[in-house]
């Protein structure tokens, strides 16, 4: 699924970065750039379900929940610490171009690393391990991170215009709602709210996956997830004329709890698509690109952004036709799987040597 998110992210950016302005006018970029509303969301909802992997493998060893907190929070802070040292790199790299606020916006693996310490204090809130019994924990997980994901979702757009919290620095309110250095919040950003909320459905799709029921009728789970994603997408069409009423000001496709929810829908369909194709598909035959894409779906992330976007990029910027820039994209495809593959072999043989 982290691979389907990269394969996504390169040909949204690549196009977005190597098409011409004529280029951009057609319908051609249009759909290229529909995918384009589904990387981020994956990879913030994949963090929640690895912490419920982590948080359950922990709490199956009987760890307490304050260690278990601790370390998703360390693992948090080291991803936010990635975060900061990408947009130093990318500062450096853009000298003499780059204003010195760039360093401060708030990028993907700003709000990974910040919904991942949110988490983890989620986590601690449960609370949890030793002889408390695991069923009752899961079920208090999962409802505790469904509701953090209502509560941002709902608060977002209140947030994004009438309570902004302008008695902040544009340093903190960008993590907020994306404010940035602008006068107002920025759709391009990657604040808590909206953001956060994916991250806390992700916990909650975790832990239903790690249920007695889902562990003893896997297929049938599963397909209960998929009904529960369809019926998600189905509410939100139906509620969005609902929210605009409900709102002062009404951005449906940025701030919305309604699209929100529309996408947290589509993300669970995709999750059940992927499981049936893993269990019964072409998922296990043979080698897998796209599966490699996603066992080193940072590094890409990182390499591929200096290429497609930064001053190394492999085509003038902004310049290009379908053909050329679709050529790139190949390009682009065939490096970073060499990337993925020799990052892969290079971790397999240090664990070798020890």
């Amino acid at each position: 699924m982290r691979g389907l998110a990269c394969v996504l992210m390169f040909e949204t950016h690549c196009y977005d970065s190597w098409l011409s302005a004529d280029a951009k006018k057609k319908e051609f970029f249009r759909y290229s750039q529909m995918g384009g509303t589904l990387p981020a969301p994956l990879f913030i909802f994949l963090a929640g379900v690895s912490v419920a992997l982590v948080t359950e493998k922990l709490r199956g060893r009987a760890v307490a929940r304050g260690a278990i907190a601790k370390q998703v929070m360390r693992r948090g802070a080291e991803i936010f610490g990635l975060g900061v040292l990408f947009r130093i790199q990318e500062f450096i790299l853009g000298i003499p171009i780059s204003p010195w606020t760039d360093l401060l916006r708030v990028d993907v693996l700003n709000i990974l690393g910040v919904s991942m310490i949110l988490m983890g204090v989620l986590c601690w809130v449960a609370g949890g391990g030793g002889s408390t019994v695991a069923a009752v924990m899961r079920t208090r997980n999962l409802v505790l991170a469904l509701v953090a994901a209502a509560v941002v979702a709902i608060m977002t757009p209140a947030l994004w215009t009438t309570w902004r919290p302008r008695f902040l620095p544009w340093q903190l309110e960008s993590y907020v709602n994306g404010v940035h250095i602008f006068a107002k919040p920025q759709v391009w950003l990657f604040p808590i709210f909206p953001w956060a909320a994916f991250a806390f459905v992700g916990l909650a799709v975790g832990f239903w996956l790690l249920t007695d029921f889902v562990k003893r009728r896997e297929e049938l789970g599963f397909l209960a997830l998929a009904l529960a994603g369809v019926a998600a997408f189905c509410t939100a069409l139906a509620l969005d004329r609902w929210g605009a009423a409900m709102y002062a000001a009404y951005d449906y496709w940025h701030t919305s709890p309604n699209f929100l929810l529309a996408r947290c829908g589509v993300i669970v369909v995709i999750l059940c698509f992927v499981y049936a194709w893993c269990r019964w598909g072409w998922g296990q035959v043979g080698f897998s690109p796209v599966e490699q894409w996603g066992r080193t779906s940072l590094l890409v992330y990182w390499v591929h952004i200096e290429f497609v976007y930064g001053r190394l990029s492999i085509l003038p910027k902004g310049k290009c036709g379908i053909a050329a820039a679709t050529a790139g994209l190949c390009v682009i495809f065939v490096a970073m799987l060499g990337l993925s593959m020799a990052r892969t072999r290079w971790t397999a043989r240090r664990e070798l040597l020890r």
